[in-house]
């Protein structure tokens, strides 16, 4: 489109209380040269973070329309914020909840057509000019008084810009898969070649069947690979496709403690479908406090127990999102062994539990489910979440022996290294998936948040 008009509006609120004082700062930049071209600030009295940081992207947008008010459809606006709530909740990403912010971000929309901006997540280290007249906002208001353009001295603390136009929105904010893809394009640019995928490896720690942590019988030879395999395996080398943009991230959360947690219990979908501990809901919710300071969950998909349910209900609170179940994310039936230890196992059904170990089609006693039968339902989830939410990053509640599962396929692991990874309740992993087939384990067994 000729005589399109681009600039940057950095935006900013805060309150001293929460709710507070509060004051919200915006600039709108000239993205060719990193030049200030017009600012904004206000004290608004007491308020809370969020509607601050709403007031100053009202405030940015209305003063870029203010600069080209003959543009029109030929303005366009990218807005950098470090509010992720604000920018999730105006990219569409994140329902908006909060009856406070519904009339607040309707203002902003209205302000300029929906496709003449798009957002970006910064951190806050990066968003200095915007935050210094905010506070200027909030000195001016405990002294008595409004802010003054002519007495600012934001710009001048602001850090040197060298943005020469609005980056195209890939991936949710924060993303590393998003700055992954930026850069192999960027290489294959150079150098004139195909851009290489990311592929990652894990420790191995002690072996152990889900749940619990024990010894193994020795490694079968390898089966052929079955279909499921088969499609979870990335392309050996560095591939040669191009670069096809952010893949489908999965977020893989296991579920918090429930009561046989504690005595490694197998747990699967055939027994008594526990609810969380007093300690795995303090789990779901520091999980749920994680993720929503990173800001990059766009999805949520559960298995149907109640366990994984209660966990994805925490997190989807803190989110403003729904729940999706998938009935193919659901725990093995491990039959008779419901309930017991592994120890109480081997004591009864030692013969079953050899063959067990041995092979990945045998089922546990009692009818329950094979690995192998668990791979197949589990890959088959996998496509349709990766169909579905191509490109974006979704939060999958599930159970050990899943997560391990796709893990598995994406390394093109044999059966047996299901017993030879730990995950711990409420822990996080993460696969990404490629648009060519490609997959990259990018976390294993995290727990820092719990800490």
């Amino acid at each position: 489109m000729s005589g399109v008009r681009q600039v940057v509006v950095e935006a900013d609120g805060g309150s001293r209380g929460n709710p507070g004082p509060a004051g919200y700062g915006a600039v709108v930049i000239d993205p060719a040269t990193g030049e200030p071209l017009a600012e904004a600030a206000e004290y608004i009295g007491v308020a809370t973070n969020n509607v601050a940081e709403y007031r100053g992207l009202i405030a940015g947008l209305t003063a870029a329309k203010a600069l080209f008010p003959d543009a029109g459809d030929a303005l366009r606006v990218h807005v950098r914020m470090d509010s992720k709530l604000v920018v999730e909740q105006m990219s569409g990403r994140w329902k908006i909840k909060h009856p406070d912010m519904k009339p607040l971000a309707a203002r902003a929309a209205a302000v300029l057509p929906p496709s003449s901006v798009t957002y970006e997540w910064i951190p806050r280290a990066q968003n200095k000019h915007a935050d210094r007249l905010a506070n200027e906002a909030m000195d001016a208001g405990r002294d008595g008084r409004q802010w003054e353009a002519s007495a600012s001295t934001a710009a001048l603390d602001a850090p040197a810009r060298t943005v020469t136009a609005p980056p195209p929105a890939q991936g949710p904010p924060g993303d590393q898969a998003a700055g992954a893809a930026r850069a192999r394009a960027a290489l294959a640019s150079a150098r004139g070649a195909a851009a290489p995928t990311d592929d990652a490896l894990f420790p191995v720690p002690e072996p152990g069947p889900p749940g619990a942590r024990v010894p193994t019988a020795p490694a079968p030879a390898r089966p052929a690979a079955t279909a499921p395999e088969r499609a979870g395996v990335p392309g050996t080398g560095w591939g040669s496709a191009p670069d096809l943009g952010a893949p489908a991230t999965l977020v893989l959360l296991r579920h918090g403690e429930t009561a046989l947690t504690p005595e490694k219990r197998f747990s699967g979908s055939g027994g008594t479908d526990p609810e969380l501990s007093a300690t795995g809901r303090g789990q779901a919710e520091r999980a749920a406090g994680h993720f929503a300071a990173l800001g990059t969950v766009q999805e949520i998909v559960s298995s149907p127990l109640r366990r994984c349910r209660e966990t994805a209900a925490a997190v989807a609170d803190r989110l403003g999102l729904d729940v999706r179940i998938d009935e193919g994310l659901r725990e093995t039936d491990f039959g008779a062994w419901e309930g017991l230890t592994f120890g109480e196992v081997r004591e009864r059904y030692a013969d079953d539990l050899t063959a067990w170990l041995a092979s990945p089609d045998t089922a546990p006693t009692g009818g329950g489910e094979s690995f192998a039968e668990v791979a197949e339902r589990v890959a088959a989830a996998r496509d349709r979440i990766v169909a579905r939410y191509a490109g974006r990053t979704v939060l999958l509640v599930t159970h050990v022996t899943p997560i391990k599962t796709l893990v598995r396929l994406a390394l093109g692991a044999p059966p047996e290294a299901l017993f030879r990874m730990e995950l711990s309740a409420a822990s996080i992993s993460a696969v990404a998936y490629y648009g060519d087939g490609n997959a990259s384990v990018r976390v294993l067994n995290d727990t820092s948040h719990l800490r």
